[in-house]
Parts: C-alpha cells; sequence; structure tokens
C-alpha cells in the first residue's frame, strides 16, 4: 500500500497533473461563485474534455472543479446573500451579516481557510480510512438513512432560537414543499398543478436562489431610496489575519471535519447536510450561542469545514463500492467508467497509481484553491461598495440567469420569483428562511427513505417501529433525535426566561 501511495504521489507532481489541478480549481472558483451553476453541471460540462487526456490527468482536472466550487459558493453568499450553491446555505447565516457589518474580507477569510482544513481533512480520511469507512456504510439501510433525515430536521429547533414557533413553521412547510412532484414509490403526481417543470419537485437551486436573491433585491431597493450615497467603509485587507483566529478553534475545526466526513459517507445526504449539522453542533457548543446568526466566526467555520469535508467522503463509497454519494459524484462515476475504470478493489491494486494519483491531485486542489479564491474574492469584494441602485437590478439579473441556466426552462424562473415573494414575505414577518431551506432538503430524502423501509415490511408500521428498536445503529440515531429535541427546548426556555 505504502508503494502505491508514492507511485500516486509522484503521479500528482506531474507537470500536466498540476496544469490540470490549476484549471479545474479555478473553472471550480468561478462556477461555484455564480449562482445557479452548481459542481454537478460543471463536472458534467467537462467530463466530455477529458476524453483525450490520460485518466489521472481528466480525473485531476475533475476533482479540482469539485472542490473549488463546493467551497466558492461561500463567496456570493457572503457577498451577496445569494448561496452560490446549496452547499453554502449554512455560510450565509452567519456569513452575510459580517459582511454587512463592514467584514466582507474577514468573513471571506474565514470561508476559504475553512474550507482548506475540512476538504484536506477529508482526503486524508479518503486516503487512509475509505475501505473501512465503505464497508461500515454498507451497514446503513433505508431505515438508518430515514433516521438520519429526521435527525437533521431536528436542527431546526436549535437553529430557531428566539423564534422557535416560527421556525418550526417555516420547517413544517419546507417539509410539504419538499412532497411536490411525483411519488418516490407510487408515481402519484402531488401538487404539481400539470407543470412538468414540477414533476421532478421544486428544484433545490432554483429555490434557494429565489429564496435568498428577491429578498435582499428588495432590500437594496429601500437602501437605495433611504440612502443618497454608498459611504460605508469596508475591510478588504488582511487576508492572512484570520489564521490565528482559525487555529484556536481547533475543537470546531476538528468536529465540524468529523461531522463532514461521516455525512459523505453516508450515500445521498449531501454537501448542504454537512453545513447545516456542522453549524448546530458549533451552536449549541459555544459559550455564546446567541451571537449566532449576527456574524459569529464560528458559526463561518464550522459550515465551510462540515460541508467541504463532505467531498473527500462521498469519494469513499465511490471509489471503493461504486456508490455515488451525492449528484456530483454520480457524474464523477461516469467519467471514471467511460476512461475504462472499475470503481472497486481493482482501482487500489491494479490501477493503484491513477487512484493514489487523484487522491493526491484532491489535496493539491483543496490547497490551490485558497490563494485562487482569494483572488477571486479581492475583486469581488468591491461588489459591497456598488451603490445598492446599482447592485439591486445586477442581483437580479444574475438571479434571473440563473435560475434559467439550471434547465433552460422558463418556469423556472417563475418558481424562483414565487418562491423569491414567499422569502419577501418571512424576511417582513421575521420568519427564519434557514429551517424551510432545511425542510426542503432534508423531506424528500426522508419521504423516499421512508417510502422504501414501509415498502420492506409491506406496509406494517409496527413491524417497522419494532424494527428501528431493534438495529444498533438506528438506537443510536433516535437517540441523538431525542437529545437534539430536549437540547432545543431547554436551550428555547433558558432564552425565554431571559427575555422575560
Amino acid at each position: 500500500m505504502l508503494e502505491n501511495m508514492i507511485l500516486g504521489l509522484g503521479s500528482a507532481f506531474q507537470p500536466e497533473m498540476l496544469i490540470a489541478v490549476f484549471l479545474g480549481v479555478v473553472g471550480g472558483v468561478v462556477i461555484g461563485a455564480l449562482p445557479g451553476l452548481t459542481s454537478t453541471m460543471g463536472v458534467a460540462l467537462l467530463i466530455p474534455v477529458t476524453f483525450s487526456l490520460p485518466p489521472q490527468v481528466g480525473l485531476a482536472m475533475l476533482g479540482g472543479i469539485y472542490c473549488a466550487s463546493t467551497y466558492s459558493g461561500a463567496i456570493s453568499a457572503i457577498l451577496l446573500n445569494i448561496p452560490g450553491t446549496s452547499a453554502s446555505v449554512a455560510t450565509m447565516l452567519d456569513g452575510h451579516p459580517m459582511s454587512r457589518n463592514g467584514e466582507p474580507g474577514r468573513a471571506i477569510s474565514l470561508a476559504t481557510f475553512a474550507s482548506a482544513i475540512g476538504g484536506v481533512a477529508s482526503v486524508a480520511a479518503l486516503l487512509l480510512l475509505a475501505p473501512q469507512l465503505a464497508e461500515f456504510s454498507l451497514r446503513f439501510g433505508s431505515p438508518e438513512y430515514f433516521l438520519l433525515a429526521v435527525f437533521g430536521i431536528t436542527v431546526i429547533a436549535s437553529m430557531s432560537s428566539g423564534a422557535m414557533e416560527k421556525g418550526l413553521i417555516a420547517g413544517a412547510f419546507g417539509l410539504i414543499l419538499s412532497t411536490v412532484g411525483v411519488h418516490p414509490l407510487t408515481g402519484t403526481m402531488r401538487f404539481t398543478f400539470d407543470m412538468p417543470s414540477l414533476y421532478d419537485g421544486v428544484p433545490l437551486v432554483v429555490a434557494l436562489i429565489g429564496l435568498y436573491s428577491i429578498p435582499e433585491v428588495i432590500d437594496l431597493v429601500k437602501r437605495a431610496r433611504e440612502e443618497h450615497g454608498n459611504d460605508a467603509r469596508v475591510d478588504a485587507s488582511g487576508f492572512l489575519a484570520v489564521i490565528p483566529e482559525i487555529l484556536r478553534q481547533k475543537v470546531n475545526l476538528l468536529r465540524s471535519s468529523l461531522i463532514g466526513i461521516i455525512v459523505g459517507i453516508v450515500p445521498g445526504v449531501g454537501c448542504s447536510v454537512g453545513g447545516f449539522l456542522a453549524y448546530d453542533a458549533a451552536k449549541r457548543a459555544s459559550k455564546t450561542p446567541d451571537r449566532f446568526g449576527k456574524g459569529a466566526a464560528e458559526g463561518i467555520v464550522a459550515s465551510e469545514t462540515g460541508n467541504n469535508a463532505v467531498t473527500g467522503g462521498t469519494l469513499i463509497p465511490l471509489l471503493t463500492l461504486g456508490i455515488p454519494g451525492n449528484p456530483v459524484t454520480a457524474v464523477l462515476l461516469g467519467g471514471i467508467m467511460i476512461h475504462g475504470l472499475r470503481p472497486g478493489p481493482e482501482l487500489f491494486t491494479t490501477n493503484a497509481e491513477i487512484t493514489y494519483g487523484f487522491i493526491f491531485s484532491l489535496f493539491l486542489s483543496n490547497l490551490l484553491f485558497v490563494p485562487v479564491g482569494l483572488v477571486i474574492a479581492r475583486f469581488g469584494l468591491r461588489i459591497v461598495q456598488v451603490p445598492p441602485a446599482i447592485l439591486a437590478p445586477i442581483i437580479l439579473a444574475l438571479a434571473v440567469l440563473g435560475a434559467y441556466s439550471i434547465r433552460a426552462s422558463l418556469n423556472d424562473v417563475w418558481i424562483m420569483l414565487a418562491v423569491g415573494a414567499l422569502g419577501w414575505g418571512m424576511a417582513v414577518l421575521a420568519v427564519p428562511r434557514a429551517p424551510l431551506v432545511l425542510g426542503l432538503v432534508l423531506g424528500t430524502l426522508a419521504e423516499g427513505e421512508l417510502a422504501r423501509s414501509l415498502a420492506l415490511v409491506r406496509g406494517d408500521v409496527s413491524a417497522f417501529a419494532l424494527g428501528l428498536l431493534t438495529r444498533p445503529i438506528s438506537l443510536v440515531i433516535l437517540g441523538l433525535c431525542v437529545f437534539a429535541i430536549a437540547h432545543g427546548i431547554l436551550q428555547h426556555r433558558r432564552n425565554s426566561k431571559f427575555l422575560e
């Protein structure tokens, strides 16, 4: 194994590999920072480009896009309050408030370095623990996936501190939205209104763009009327000054990395869930949880470490078992097989140089997007100094183009505007939007796994419930769910007594 790693390390530093990684990272940063252009789209578009390249070079370029785009969604999330990718939704909760407080440079720097740490940690897990962790992931069945989604939904309680009732209502509405589309087993149409664009459900990225961009545009229009000029001072310097601040958060970094890696190993969960769970864990462990949502550095670090740690985790079941962990790795699987490679033990024996070369190139990608991201972000920081009257139509145009570009459908633009109107109403009523997003993301996963679990016991609910209580992993996740709910209720009571 050590000999294969050495061969892979040498392969990763070949000139053509370094060029491929650089091109992939630059393309990934640009794709992730533009709302509507997802990691999946970037990888899919470049697979044909890799046909004529050697396997390890092509995979290195695709890996660079995957890692860099997962990180760079934070740039637009922080500066514009629009998530470049769904992975960066949790980052907005503290990233944009910090930017509005005059520290966009600090927010982006925290996100950049935390992303690199999470990404490197996940690739280290991929390198050292892939076969063992992949074997453990095989123990997860539909009941475990269902409970894992339920555990993610319990995060809503702690994310809604100070407004738990409103947060729970928003989360419930998100769950309702997740039922739009075709039933995963029966094929029944639900709430589609005969619109083909809703057959697959409410498009997540389209919904995210509308939910956060339209309220931001309306807010900018209001500010343009109230302000006669934009004389706000912006701290755009000191990118490296945050390194000591991040290193002081060793426990947060370690906890968030572990959460992201574990979430990544479980197929079908996704980067956004890793970011939310890491953010929630950081908030629970913080001595000052009331600062979260107002520009807390711990929140940015937790979210970005967690969602980027998912990237390496998703590759563990992909390379060892051929099971893609999310849509991006599903596309990557196609790229791997196009080059004549077959996931499984052969990748780590017969094709060891290619496989380990690809893994070490991921290390380089997670390190390289730091300087590339900061250079691009330095130009992006000028966005916050643009007068609101100019910035508002630019954001609206980006939102429309982003929503349309995903499936080249005008209906997606109307869906984006409808969800945007909902988001504006929630902002007016001070209803948190993050619980709605979490309900939408996890509702689809929970419903699908619940339907499959019930199908296995022929619809016998009592047999399903008994099965949950006799499966060790299910019992552990159930215990975590109970703890999370109890902790959220106690925290809400403490906050209520403090306000009284």
